[in-house]
C-alpha cells in the first residue's frame, strides 16, 4: 500500500494540472504578417519521398501557404448554409455536409463509408473555435488568424471541394514541405525549439505549468519578433508555413480496402522527432481534435 499512495498522488496532481487548462483563456494577439489566402506554385518533377528516400513524381498542382484559418472556415459554411451544401442538425450540435461516400471491398476491419451527410464540424465541444447563433457561424474573438480545428476528414474534404480545390495527396504535401532534397525538416536538417509549435517547444501559447498547448497563429514562425520571442524563419522550399508542428494536417489518399485518413505534419502535442517531413498519423474520417486542422491544393 505505501507505494501506490504516492502514486495515487502523482496522478492527482497530473489530473489537477490537466483540469487547470482553460480552453477560452485569451489568446496571444500576433500579427504574423502571411497572408492566408497565398498559394505556393509547386513544379512537376521528382522528389525524395518518405524516410528511405525514394524517388517520385508528381505533376505541377498549387498548395496552400498556410492552413485553412478559422475564419477562412467560418466563411465557408456561412455561404454552404446559405446555398443548402451544410445543415445544422436541430439540436445545434453538428454543422453536416454531403459526402459521395468510398469503395467498399469488405477487408478485414474496414468500415463503410456510405453516401450520406457526414459531420463535418461538432458545435458543441468546448474546443470548438466556430460559433453558430443559429442564424450566422462566426469565430470565437482572437482565434481569427489561427489554423481551423475541430474538424473531420469530411469537413476538411467538403470545404476544399466547395471552391473547386481539394486535399493535397501524401506525395503532393510532402514534396511541399522538403523541396526535392532529403532534408528532415521543412527548413533543414536540425529542429530548435523556435521553428515550430509542438510538445515542451516553450513557445508563448504553451503553459507547461497546467499541462496545456495550444495552437499558434497561421505563419508565426516567419523569423519575427513578438513581444521579446524570436521565432526563426521556418518555413518549407516553397515558402510554406506551418508544414511541421502546430496542427496536423488532413490528407485526400483514400486507399483501397482501408477507411482510415492520413495526416501529416505532427502537432503542438507532439515531440520534435514528429515533425519529421516522413512522419504520418492515421484516424478514421469522423475524427476531429485540436490539434488537427489541413490546407488545400488545386
Amino acid at each position: 500500500m505505501k507505494r501506490i499512495i504516492p502514486i495515487l498522488i502523482l496522478l492527482a496532481v497530473l489530473l489537477a494540472g490537466c483540469a487547470a487548462v482553460d480552453l477560452n483563456a485569451p489568446m496571444p494577439a500576433f500579427e504574423t504578417g502571411i497572408d492566408p489566402n497565398s498559394w505556393a506554385q509547386i513544379p512537376a518533377g521528382e522528389f525524395f519521398f518518405g524516410q528511405h528516400n525514394e524517388v517520385e513524381t508528381t505533376q505541377a498542382y498549387e498548395i496552400m501557404i498556410t492552413d485553412v484559418t478559422a475564419t477562412q472556415y467560418a466563411d465557408f459554411l456561412n455561404a454552404a448554409l446559405a446555398d443548402g451544401t451544410i445543415k445544422v442538425t436541430d439540436n445545434g450540435e453538428t454543422a453536416s455536409g454531403w459526402y459521395d461516400g468510398d469503395p467498399f471491398h469488405g477487408v478485414k476491419h474496414e468500415e463503410e463509408i456510405k453516401a450520406e451527410d457526414w459531420v463535418f464540424i461538432p458545435l458543441n465541444d468546448p474546443s470548438q473555435r466556430i460559433e453558430f447563433d443559429g442564424i450566422r457561424f462566426s469565430v470565437q474573438p482572437g482565434y481569427e488568424n489561427y489554423p481551423m480545428t475541430m474538424v473531420s476528414w469530411f469537413g476538411a474534404w467538403g470545404y476544399c471541394r466547395y471552391y473547386d480545390w481539394r486535399l493535397p495527396t501524401e506525395m503532393e504535401w510532402e514534396k511541399a514541405a522538403r523541396g526535392t532534397d532529403a532534408r528532415p525538416f521543412p527548413w533543414g536538417e536540425e529542429i530548435q525549439l523556435n521553428n515550430a509549435n509542438f510538445y515542451s517547444s516553450r513557445d508563448p501559447f504553451e503553459d507547461m505549468s497546467s499541462f496545456g498547448s495550444r495552437t499558434s497563429p497561421v505563419g508565426f514562425y516567419n523569423g519575427k519578433m513578438y513581444n521579446g520571442y524570436a521565432t526563426l524563419d521556418s518555413a518549407s522550399p516553397y515558402g510554406l508555413y506551418d508544414m511541421a508542428g502546430n496542427v496536423w494536417q488532413w490528407t485526400g489518399n483514400v486507399y483501397e480496402g482501408m477507411h482510415y485518413r492520413f495526416m501529416r505534419g505532427g502537432s503542438k502535442d507532439v515531440y520534435d522527432m514528429d515533425l519529421r517531413v516522413w512522419v504520418r498519423n492515421n484516424a478514421t474520417p469522423t475524427y476531429f481534435s485540436p490539434g488537427v486542422g489541413f490546407r488545400c491544393a488545386r
